[in-house]
């Protein structure tokens, strides 16, 4: 993993090891992993209470961490049974929080951290690398607030340290049931700045709306493709006579949408993110407000001195700059005739 920069390793019972090199899955040699040899590994990774615990739910994130040589290496894993025994799956964290320069992120993402009450959502696909830029956003502000800090994910990715913010990090599973419960808590925690690992379910939803309603600024990721399917996502999970209400509420708090995919580099040396960005104006908030979704995207459109930007425009500006080609944005389906 580290001497070919990969991302991530497959490990499964009966198949090849693979690593995820540039976005792309490559097979490490031609023997087969064998089931007691994956459970070995499991066991390493693991211990053999939490490999109990494996052995009851058939599912299990976790984090750790791995010293070797003097070289300290952060994982995110999921292990999980599948027909031909255990299979791993992990993902290579830095021990350094980003910057969002080292993530070749747009500056004025920062400018979003000047908020203290409100919604900062990054979404995007799996593995685009939302939590980095949460991660990015959150150390920027432990950098200059003296704020307290909650997060709750599953698992713990990013470690950081106390800087001028104090920071408090919960995992679900581990340190608390769930997010529903966790947010619960953390609003009698006196916190300033709540991170959600994910929106995934009403409760939390509705939990983190009501924590960005009453003085909080809560930041949270959700698996979307655009700002403006975003914004329609949070408000649907919500039974129909409810909607109104969340689309006044989330019209009010939300702050912004920041949403990202990764784009293979035209130079062949990993990938780059492209973004886009919506930031809720008073004519978006109306937008919201009379659940007009559909009006959102040009929105983002004709707000650029907002500091808004739609995807296409981003890519467009990337292929200009030679650093991603216009075929693989074309393949990704993130512009032209696949996006049509």
């Amino acid at each position: 993993m580290h001497q070919l920069a990969a991302s991530d390793l497959h490990l499964g019972t009966g198949a090849i090891p693979r690593l995820r090199v540039h976005g792309v899955l490559e097979p490490m040699g031609s023997n087969r992993l064998q089931f007691d040899h994956a459970v070995q590994m499991a066991r390493e990774v693991l211990g053999p209470e939490t490999l109990k615990t494996l052995h009851l739910k058939k599912n299990l994130d976790f984090a750790f961490d791995e010293e070797r040589n003097g070289y300290r290496q952060r994982y995110r894993g999921n292990a999980y049974v599948q027909k031909e025994g255990l299979s791993l799956v992990l993902r290579r964290i830095p021990i350094n929080v980003p910057t969002l320069e080292q993530l070749n992120l747009p500056s004025h993402l920062g400018d979003f951290i000047r908020y203290h009450q409100g919604m900062l959502l990054i979404t995007g696909p799996s593995g685009c690398g939302k939590t980095s830029t949460a991660a990015a956003l959150l150390n920027m502000i432990n950098d200059r607030r003296t704020d307290h800090i909650i997060t709750l994910e599953d698992p713990v990715e990013y470690v950081f340290k106390n800087n001028k913010a104090l920071i408090n990090q919960r995992q679900i599973g581990r340190d608390v049931d769930s997010y529903p419960t966790a947010l619960k808590g953390a609003l009698r925690q006196d916190p300033d700045v709540i991170l959600v690992g994910e929106l995934r379910d009403l409760e939390t939803t509705r939990l983190a709306v009501t924590a960005a309603e009453t003085g909080h600024l809560v930041i949270g990721t959700l698996h979307t493709q655009s700002a403006a399917k975003t914004i329609y996502r949070l408000i649907d999970q919500f039974p129909p006579e409810q909607q109104a209400q969340i689309r006044t509420m989330m019209s009010e708090t939300l702050r912004a949408v920041i949403t990202q995919q990764l784009i293979a580099r035209a130079d062949g040396r990993g990938r780059i993110p492209a973004v886009e960005v919506l930031v809720n104006t008073d004519s978006v908030a109306n937008m919201i407000r009379d659940g007009k979704t559909y009006q959102l995207t040009n929105a983002i459109q004709t707000g650029r001195s907002q500091g808004m930007i739609a995807m296409d425009v981003y890519i467009q500006e990337l292929i200009d700059a030679g650093r991603v080609t216009k075929e693989e944005a074309i393949s990704r389906g993130l512009l032209g005739p696949a996006k049509e």
